[in-house]
């Protein structure tokens, strides 16, 4: 159970006009939050991927937190930049992983070629839309979305989208600066879940009319997005109704960063490895060798909830309980953040009577 606040998002008309300033920024210090009171929960799902079974039979017991109830904007970052002087870990290497649509020779020539290491791709940049598609591939009762450069970076129009391409080190940063943290696995899946347990929780997510109530790619992926969910790329944060603990965006829009590492079997990139596109790894063909490449900064940690990318077809992570390995230190243009501050008049308990680990 949470207690959340009087909605002031979740419509197109709400999160357009946000300043991505939530109301009490800079004298609230729970401002924009949530307060989640403690309970039980299933972590991990038996109807999803492999890599989200639980390790026991049983309940996960999660103490108390306030959690943020959106993912943390431009707007929110750009305050925290100002006041500090901070230098996000992608200007410093120089570049970050961003997407963009592919040709059918990119598609031939190497794996995950929707992803491109971008020279001078930082958390200032949002990440443009895909382009539409033309009449005979989109659905007629789809709206198009507005055309784009396939290229990926270009100036956000406010601050109201969620800040991307940040690393887990410059989440982390901004959190402290406020006095807070990022969420555990077991923390952000119970918030995502909000008190449900119901096998809807792994499907698409759609409202009662059966439209897409989340940002997540409708169409084949990487090479068409009708944006039956009124967004191609990154939308503005609080767009869609909130879930029952009053959060917003925490399935699809961005995958957002846990401060776990990533323990436990380890289903394959099915929406495509950002490392590859780093040269990290091998199979990354002629892509450009990033930054700390090989380094033991390098290690990956849990991200959750599933971006504007993940696809019926390809991904398929729109989901509380789907979970994924990102390196710590690699900027992406789909992955941004939610901080929580935790109940400290109560026991922390990340005490498990299931599951301990992955």
């Amino acid at each position: 159970m949470a207690n959340a606040p009087a909605a002031q998002l979740g419509s197109e008309p709400l999160c357009a006009a946000y300043s991505g300033l939530p109301a009490g920024w800079g004298a609230d210090p729970h401002a924009g939050m949530v307060q989640v009171k403690g309970g039980s929960f299933i972590f991990g799902s038996e109807r999803g991927y492999p890599d989200e079974r639980p390790a026991q039979p049983g309940a996960t017991r999660v103490a108390g937190f306030w959690i943020d109830r959106t993912e943390v904007t431009q707007a929110q970052f750009a305050a925290f930049v100002a006041a500090t002087g901070y230098v996000t870990e992608a200007e410093r290497q120089g570049a970050g992983v961003v997407f963009h649509v592919p040709t059918a020779e990119e598609l031939q020539q190497r794996p995950y070629a929707w992803w491109t290491l971008e020279k001078g791709a930082q958390w200032r940049t949002a990440q443009a839309a895909a382009p539409s598609p033309s009449p005979s591939l989109a659905s007629a009762s789809a709206p198009a979305p507005a055309p784009a450069s396939a290229s990926a970076p270009v100036k956000a129009p406010g601050g109201h989208l969620p800040v991307t391409l940040v690393t887990q080190a410059d989440a982390l940063a901004y959190a402290r600066w406020l006095g807070r943290d990022l969420p555990t696995e077991a923390e952000w899946e119970y918030a995502g879940k909000a008190g449900r347990s119901d096998n809807q929780l792994d499907t698409a997510p759609t409202d009662a009319e059966g439209k897409p109530a989340a940002n997540y790619w409708q169409g084949a992926f990487p090479q068409l997005d009708v944006g039956a969910d009124g967004h191609a790329g990154v939308a503005p944060v609080g767009c869609y109704a909130p879930n029952g603990f009053g959060l917003y965006d925490m399935i699809g829009n961005v995958w957002e960063w846990t401060q776990d590492p990533y323990t436990g079997p380890r289903q394959p990139h099915a929406n495509g490895d950002t490392a590859v596109a780093a040269g990290r790894i091998a199979g990354a063909g002629n892509a450009p060798k990033a930054p700390n490449a090989g380094n033991a900064a390098n290690a990956t940690m849990v991200i959750k909830g599933g971006s504007f990318l993940c696809a019926p077809d390809y991904c398929v992570r729109y989901r509380a309980s789907a979970r994924e390995s990102q390196e710590r230190d690699l900027a992406a243009a789909h992955i941004g953040f939610r901080t929580v501050q935790r109940d400290l008049t109560a026991a922390h308990l990340d005490v498990v009577s299931g599951k301990i680990s992955r």
